[in-house]
């Protein structure tokens, strides 16, 4: 994959991400921990659902074990090894900052609806500055965010436009975009999902990797619509 470079306003945005406060306010948090990628002006978006634990740690964007599992499908896909992929990708998620530990002690929480919307107009800007190709939706709740709430089952390996209107591709040939960025939706990559441990659904990813792959392969070549 090219590699993209930083951008000024992405910069500017980052900071004003960074000084966010709006859940510590509303009482939803009891700090704000945000975690933000490298500021890289990129064709490709990938938007998953929170930073956990270790992403606070490291302040890097997908760095634990659902990370690093993420990372070998993208590879697989053709997007070059981790580090390869982090400069080629800009990796954010429907809200920012870490939510903390699920009640029950097992994996981290999921973010509230009202976390989501007040963290909402912070993933619009991104968007909006970015203009993305291609966003990768990974997980449940960026999934029902850019296409639609549906069984995994119906959206895992299929290709849909901003509207969640499922496209036609081919090895031969890309659907083209209408003012919106192609979306191809990913299960969560994190070990406590049960999804793929269903030879159907692994296959569907599967099927999900390959598309990815050619659309991939149509940004580097040019030859995107």
């Amino acid at each position: 994959m090219g590699q993209a470079g930083s951008h000024p306003r992405l910069v500017a945005l980052h900071s004003q991400i960074s000084g966010c406060r709006r859940c510590v306010d509303r009482g939803l948090l009891g700090t704000a921990l945000p975690v933000l990628p490298a500021p890289v002006f990129a064709p490709v978006v990938l938007v998953g659902q929170a930073p956990g634990r270790l992403e606070v740690a490291s302040a890097l964007p997908f760095s634990g074990r659902a990370g690093k599992q993420l990372f070998r499908w993208l590879a697989e896909a053709g997007a070059g090894p981790e580090a390869e992929a982090r400069r080629a990708i800009y990796l954010t998620s429907m809200t920012k900052c870490f939510p903390g530990p699920a009640r029950s002690g097992s994996g981290d929480r999921r973010p509230s609806s009202e976390e989501i919307s007040l963290c909402q107009p912070h993933l619009e800007a991104q968007l909006e500055l970015l203009r993305p190709r291609l966003l990768l939706a990974v997980g449940q709740l960026a999934i029902a965010r850019f296409v639609g709430s549906r069984a995994m089952d119906q959206l895992i390996g299929r290709v849909f436009d901003g509207a969640g209107h499922e496209l036609a591709i081919t090895l031969e040939s890309v659907p083209p975009r209408t003012g919106s960025p192609w979306v191809l939706p990913l299960p969560h990559p994190s070990g406590a999902s049960r999804w793929l441990n269903q030879p159907g659904n692994r296959s569907l990813l599967a099927a999900a990797l390959a598309r990815l792959s050619r659309l991939l392969a149509a940004l580097d070549e040019g030859t995107a619509p």
